[in-house]
């Protein structure tokens, strides 16, 4: 018996790293999950994209824990796509009780080298992503008088990093978002609160075949980081969702930092 039990759960960006994390913590509460992701094809990223056999393979192991799981293939970047998903989980799973607002990516780079369709990709994402994802989202948790919305930002969304000054930018504009949207279901029973994880040992920031070497980006990460590691891991991340979503509802347009306390040296 989990504090989840009877829950259905939506998570973007669910085919590997944190949003595969997030579902397992989730279903080992007793939530049933739905997963969403496999996006399509963008240029100039320097890691592969999440597929659909990723997103199977998340779906195999959530099933082992004895919940329900249904993969979706979605682009957060389509909002009828999102809206789509929206439904699927209401007609087959029931419910939507927890949204966990996860999809994501990454692009590094002096800011005068950003190119526009990288801009674009990045905010088309990380922050219009968000967007569809929420106003999808809510309307179905207004009805239930009760949802657990998180969404994840990054300590990139908290200080100023060189040469993720596009990135950051979508990271702290989600924040914004989320903490506004909080205001506006706060009577409605839902939550809505924000993740900032450091650095996160996945297939984003180490690809495949990288080995335990740091590149350059976490190095300097781990420069601005008083705890001395190199990253975290996506299980760290969950265990601040679950921590957010097992709220009674008295914590909303909060934001939870897993930071290794690199933001100490800034506020």
């Amino acid at each position: 018996m989990g504090f989840l039990d009877g829950r259905v759960a939506l998570i973007t960006g669910a085919a590997r790293g944190q949003g595969r994390a997030h579902a397992l913590a989730l279903a080992a509460e007793g939530a049933d999950i739905v997963a969403a992701d496999a996006p399509g094809p963008m240029k100039d990223l320097t890691y592969p994209l999440g597929t659909e056999g990723d997103l199977r393979d998340t779906a195999a192991l959530v099933e082992q824990l004895g919940r329900r799981c249904v993969p979706i293939a979605v682009d957060v970047r389509d909002a009828a796509q999102v809206d789509a998903a929206v439904a699927q989980t209401v007609e087959d799973l029931g419910s939507l009780d927890v949204v966990v607002a996860n999809a994501g990516v990454v692009s590094t780079g002096p800011l005068d080298e950003v190119s526009d369709h990288v801009w674009q990709q990045l905010i088309d994402t990380n922050l219009t992503g968000v967007f569809h994802t929420l106003r999808a989202t809510i309307p179905v948790m207004r009805r239930q008088r009760f949802g657990r919305i998180v969404v994840t930002s990054s300590m990139g969304g908290r200080m100023g990093i060189p040469e993720l000054g596009a990135y950051n930018a979508t990271k702290w504009g989600v924040i914004g978002l989320a903490k506004s949207a909080a205001l506006e279901v706060a009577k409605d029973g839902i939550t809505i609160n924000v993740i900032c994880p450091t650095t996160t040992q996945t297939p984003m920031v180490q690809p495949a075949g990288g080995g335990d070497v740091p590149d350059e980006l976490v190095r300097r990460m781990m420069r601005a980081n008083p705890i001395p590691k190199p990253w975290i891991q996506p299980e760290d991340v969950s265990r601040g969702v679950l921590y957010l979503v097992g709220d009674p509802g008295v914590i909303t347009g909060s934001v939870l930092e897993i930071g290794l306390g690199g933001s100490a040296r800034i506020h």
